[in-house]
């Protein structure tokens, strides 16, 4: 791969780029579901190629190809060196880079058991029994289940002197069980909702799940649903479970510090941010509870955001978010830190693929647990009069990442410290300033988990790509709550 490289960089730096870059990426992924007692996918995938990234005249240029031979290697950085060219008669100004020391590295995600080793056969077996055990629930009319492998090897050199191996592996399982009744539809999902719980770890994640010894729990509750009460109207005080409270943190403080969108370089999907600049190190974000990261180190756990060195050869770093409630940092490049006067980037520049640009994304984006020893129960008996917010069912937030209201699969009442009555079509609502700053209580390093998510979309054309989200039970007050879903 060095030879492939040095083929790209020498024609790039020989055709006049200040800068250049190459990946090397060689992707495998494995991707095995049930519906319904039958296999709904069972496919194995394989996609190797590399890009050329590079600077010409203060524009960036960029290529890809499949084809990994000499004469294609030398094509792709010319076009490259073209497509440059072609941007700088347009550009507004030149592009700059904060310095960023080059390193020679080798990592491989921690694992245990190398995912690809256990055969497709032993996988689809558990994931069988699994939707057998969803549907011999009286009232469950539909169960999915699903498991998915990756392994993505990434080389990256630069015409800087970077040169940089690494190796991650990625699992991820789960299931949900749906209940149809008239015109309603009830589901229950596990680990989580949208894929369950995926981690930068080996195949020993799914016996840590423990999918099997939780499906009946789970295909009885997505029944009782239907009998439930609708959650009630009103301002209450809510608990979020670890998990919501995860893509609460995804959608109004994940999206919202990516410096490209404040810097109006990108709106696809997500709109842009009210973090404007001013705000840095002013805006009161949270309570003095709320102290968030974005951690992309190893120590923080085996998280989808988890790696050695971003794509553009940054190491791997912790950057403070909201310190005490306070706002103190973006997600940054080398790029758009210049743009803002950072030193450094904060090393969050990544691609889903050989054949993306890499932009600005989220890595691990956690919530740090409470410092005092406080436990789910223990949040629960101090609560008098709420309601506790399960998994998550929708979302919606606007194109600021400012108003915003979540649907969970279940609810449940809580009256004087304890969990009362089952509430179906549970939803809350608000501002997300207000609503980080009315948080009271978050349990400790005990309750923490580390969420993946597989699916957040970016960019144009889309990137998806993995992040993850570290986050305790946490206590709201006064919240606005209604049912985003009306019964008939």
């Amino acid at each position: 791969m060095k030879e492939l490289a040095s083929w790209a960089l020498d024609t790039a730096t020989q055709r006049g780029a200040t800068y250049a870059d190459v990946r090397v990426v060689d992707e495998r992924g494995r991707a095995l579901a049930t519906k319904n007692g039958k296999i709904g996918n069972a496919s194995d995938s394989r996609s190797q190629g590399f890009n050329v990234r590079l600077m010409v005249d203060g524009a960036w240029g960029f290529a890809s190809s499949a084809d990994l031979g000499r004469a294609s290697v030398d094509a792709t950085a010319v076009q490259a060196v073209a497509i440059a060219k072609a941007s700088a008669k347009v550009k507004q100004k030149d592009v700059k880079l904060v310095p960023e020391k080059a390193v020679t590295a080798e990592w491989t995600t921690p694992h245990k058991i190398d995912p690809f080793s256990i055969s497709i056969e032993q996988s689809l077996s558990l994931l069988q029994k699994i939707d057998a055990e969803l549907r011999s629930v009286k009232g469950v009319t539909l169960a999915e289940t699903n498991m998915n492998f990756r392994r993505e090897e990434l080389w990256f050199f630069s015409s800087e002197g970077a040169n940089i191996h690494q190796t991650k592996f990625t699992t991820g399982a789960g299931y949900v069980a749906y209940s149809f009744a008239g015109s309603e539809i009830q589901k229950r999902s596990y680990p989580n909702s949208f894929g369950g719980q995926w981690q930068n770890k080996g195949y020993e994640l799914i016996d840590e799940l423990k999918l099997l010894e939780n499906a009946r729990r789970i295909g009885e509750e997505a029944v009782a649903l239907h009998s439930a009460e609708q959650c009630p109207e009103g301002a209450f005080d809510i608990i979020l479970e670890s998990s919501q409270l995860g893509l609460q943190i995804h959608e109004s403080v994940g999206h919202p510090i990516e410096l490209d969108r404040v810097l109006g370089m990108e709106a696809n999907f997500a709109g842009t941010s009210f973090l404007t600049l001013e705000k840095l190190r002013t805006l009161k974000y949270g309570s003095e509870l709320v102290n968030v990261v974005a951690d992309a180190r190893q120590e923080h756990g085996p998280g989808l955001g988890t790696f050695a060195f971003d794509d553009e050869g940054v190491p791997a770093q912790c950057t403070p978010i909201i310190s005490n409630g306070l706002f103190t940092g973006y997600l940054s490049s080398r790029e758009t830190a210049a743009l803002i006067g950072l030193e450094r980037s904060g090393g969050t520049l990544r691609a889903e693929s050989w054949n993306r640009l890499p932009i600005i994304r989220m890595t691990n984006i956690s919530i740090l647990p409470g410092e005092k020893p406080l436990s789910f129960e223990q949040l629960i008996s101090s609560t008098d009069h709420g309601i506790l917010f399960q998994t998550n069912r929708s979302w919606s937030i606007d194109d600021k990442r400012y108003n915003f209201q979540f649907g969970t699969e279940i609810g449940w009442e809580i009256k004087n410290g304890k969990r009362a009555r089952m509430l179906k079509n549970p939803s809350y609502s608000g501002i997300t300033t207000e609503f980080w700053n009315s948080m009271d209580a978050i349990c400790s390093r005990d309750e923490w988990t580390l969420w993946g998510t597989p699916n957040c979309g970016k960019g144009q054309p889309q990137q998806v790509m993995g992040t993850g989200h570290g986050a305790a039970p946490a206590r709201f007050r006064k919240v606005k709550v209604g049912s985003a879903y009306k019964g008939t």
